[in-house]
């Protein structure tokens, strides 16, 4: 045994233990207050690196989810005002049907109806150059897709939106490759004429509905003009070359637009211009055309656009699965080549919807001014021109108005299903996100309490302890003072 008065070697090592458990109670006690297992980077130097990390993620899921309903509040503000312009489109053309109605509807009535529609158009003007989120201007084309057409000779006009067969669609130019060239029907009817100015059988026969009576002394020429002057009732043409029979063509291209000609009951053994008693029933051929833009990030895309409305002077209209429109004139139906038509401008509202660089997303909403709706169907004339005071005006206007509706519609859905498919979708997985990050965070960071007040209460009994021992290790020299007293 050994007894020393200047070193105190056992209240040395009880003071240390000591203050060992003092620090330790003081860094429970930390936690417990803080409800966090890691309060300084010494506590635990890899956790606090993992949580700063999730912490900023979770920062980030917390600012997109608010990015994410900014946008979506944005697009429901877009989609009341489109849904307005369909409204009053809607009001528009119930003007033009009624000013098509010329057996009823006079010159006074006409005017009237010119001038409400007038004042319709300023209406839906007025809604593209004031829809506004915040300060931003929604439906005025700065942040839409447009389609400039720089093969005129080819292309009349084209429509597209901000997307291309699903993807977000970006500058750059657009190429048209025809898959199928569009036809009109044609038919050959079976009696030969040596000139036009052969007799023909008299009788009736019908084309497309349209009835034809043929009385006695007519001549091919004759029926000719018959059927010629019916043409904007029937969309067929009738012609012949000395030697054969006469040729009925569409005027129109498609398969919509075909020739029922049949010949009603006449004389027996009689026939007029076919000699087959049959109904003969032709169609023609539908364009089909490949229309291809570039695409973000990369790459492009490519519709398909089909059809074959318009007559050759007014061009092919095609649409696609979209509700595009592309107007392909004659000389565009017969070039099968791959060729540049134009060049596509996207302006979009870019919505930054993730935590990181590069999760963000574009929307385009082009124009809704009243001179870019309607252009794909009348040559020359949009929504903005169009006049109800002829029979033609109001005709060519329903036309229009119609493919108005349809452009507008078009872009309702694609913001639609952005809305719903991407923006909502996107809110609800940010959410998801947002809980498991947090949750990983929590478990790095915040203290288990019932495991803290457990230790808490160890320590609390260990400093107890080691104040007892190290008031028992110093009066261990005491023992020293009994044997000096003693010897």
């Amino acid at each position: 045994m050994s007894l020393r008065i200047n070193t105190n070697i056992p209240a040395l090592n009880a003071a240390r233990y000591l203050t060992e458990t003092d620090n330790m109670l003081s860094r429970s006690t930390g936690r417990l207050s803080s409800g966090l297992r890691i309060n300084t980077a010494a506590d635990d130097p890899a956790g606090l690196i993992v949580s700063e990390g999730l912490r900023a993620q979770i920062k980030g899921l917390d600012q997109a989810m608010r990015n994410a309903q900014d946008a979506i509040n944005m697009s429901r503000t877009a989609e009341g005002a489109l849904d307005e312009v369909q409204t009053l489109l809607r009001n528009i053309r119930g003007l033009a049907v009624q000013s098509a109605n010329t057996a009823v509807v006079d010159a006074a009535q006409l005017e009237a109806n010119q001038t409400q529609i007038r004042s319709t158009l300023q209406s839906i003007n007025r809604i593209a150059a004031q829809t506004t989120f915040g300060t931003k201007k929604l439906l005025n084309g700065a942040s839409g897709a447009t389609a400039s057409v720089t093969r005129t000779d080819l292309v009349s006009n084209l429509f597209i939106g901000s997307e291309m067969n699903g993807e977000r669609v970006r500058n750059g130019a657009i190429t048209m490759q025809r898959v199928t060239q569009a036809t009109r029907a044609t038919t050959t009817l079976a009696t030969t004429f040596a000139a036009g100015t052969t007799a023909v059988n008299a009788g009736s026969f019908v084309i497309n509905g349209q009835t034809f009576t043929v009385t006695p002394g007519m001549n091919v020429n004759d029926v000719l003009v018959m059927i010629n002057q019916k043409t904007p009732e029937t969309n067929v043409q009738a012609t012949h070359v000395a030697g054969a029979g006469v040729v009925l063509t569409s005027t129109k291209y498609g398969s919509n637009f075909g020739i029922n000609y049949y010949e009603s009951a006449n004389a027996p053994n009689t026939t007029i211009l076919n000699n087959n008693s049959a109904p003969t029933v032709t169609a023609g051929i539908n364009a089909v055309f490949n229309v291809t833009t570039n695409i973000e990030p990369s790459g492009t895309a490519t519709e398909v656009f089909t059809g074959g409305q318009g007559s050759g002077v007014d061009g092919l209209t095609l649409i696609s699965p979209s509700g595009y429109r592309l107007n392909v004139s004659t000389a565009g139906n017969n070039t099968a080549a791959l060729t540049t038509i134009g060049q596509l401008d996207v302006g979009s509202l870019r919505f930054q919807l993730g935590p990181n660089v590069e999760q963000s997303a574009n929307f385009s909403l082009p124009s809704m001014y009243a001179d870019r709706l309607g252009r794909s169907v009348v040559p020359g004339q949009d929504l903005s021109t169009i006049n109800v005071t002829t029979q033609t005006g109001a005709e060519n206007a329903m036309r229009i108005i119609d493919a108005a509706i349809s452009e507008v519609a078009s872009i309702r859905g694609n913001l639609g299903s952005f809305t719903k498919n991407f923006l909502e979708s996107t809110y609800r997985s940010l959410s998801i996100a947002n809980e498991n990050t947090t949750a990983a965070e929590s478990t790095v960071r915040d203290a288990d309490m019932a495991i803290e007040m457990a230790d808490f209460t160890r320590l609390q009994i260990l400093r107890q302890s080691g104040m007892a021992m190290l008031a028992q290790a110093s009066r261990q020299p005491q023992q020293i003072l009994q044997l000096l007293q003693g010897g």
